[in-house]
């Protein structure tokens, strides 16, 4: 299908977004250094957006072949994918099968600990107000999505869920928990923005050896091994 990229539309943390000369259809270049609005210290890592760009069109690929529309269309380069131009919803959806991160620091549970049935969280995505936790009630209020559209969002998730935990378990990863955002293509709801260690919680199934972002947030050195080890798992 091929694409040339022409004015930049948006610059995130991870990934810049360009036009292309066809019609509602737009591309999609991962960073390998992220940018961050906070005073921070971005963890330069070699090749992270030709590691990320492989590990979402794989991942954007198996839940397609599995019916979850997402906007993914082809890999281009390396750091560049091809991609369906989506009206993003401004919702992080995160799905959880492990307790972890912020769940366990708000309800006092053990890291670890497996839960009964799967957690679903919405967070209201603003960098100026730092995500915040939301409802139903608050997503309604901010005009974010639908009724319908919220229940089709978390219908998808539970669906996405439900394929990429086999899919890693044959990898001997443990999908601690990950998050999806949607965007509207033709009045249509899609899975949009990436798929990667950047956005999910992995540990090794045998070991419960932190192979995410927890892992990746104690060094560059234990962060460059991870990304290479999530890489390999899902893409060599």
């Amino acid at each position: 299908m091929g694409a040339t990229p022409g004015r930049k539309l948006y610059e995130g943390k991870w990934k810049t977004l360009f036009e292309t000369d066809q019609p509602g259809r737009l591309i999609q270049r991962f960073k390998n250094v992220p940018t961050f609005a906070a005073a921070r210290t971005p963890v330069k890592l070699p090749r992270r957006g030709a590691m990320k760009n492989q590990i979402s069109a794989a991942l954007f690929t198996l839940l397609q072949k599995n019916g979850i529309p997402t906007h993914f269309l082809e890999v281009l380069s390396d750091r560049d994918m091809l991609v369906r131009r989506l009206e993003m919803i401004r919702l992080e959806v995160v799905l959880r099968n492990v307790v972890a991160g912020s769940l366990a620091k708000r309800l006092g549970m053990e890291v670890g600990s497996p839960l009964a049935a799967p957690v679903l969280e919405h967070y209201y995505k603003s960098d100026a107000l730092g995500d915040p936790f939301v409802n139903d009630f608050h997503v309604n209020a901010l005009g974010l999505a639908t009724g319908e559209e919220l229940k089709a969002i978390r219908e998808m998730t539970f669906r996405a869920n439900g394929i990429l935990l086999p899919f890693f378990a044959e990898r001997e990863i443990l999908l601690v928990d990950f998050k999806l955002e949607f965007g509207r293509h033709d009045g249509r709801l899609m899975v949009g923005d990436e798929l990667t260690p950047d956005g999910c919680r992995f540990w090794d199934r045998s070991t419960r050896e932190n192979l995410g972002k927890d892992r990746a947030r104690r060094s560059a050195a234990r962060e460059a091994a991870a990304y290479q080890e999530i890489f390999q798992r899902i893409c060599a």
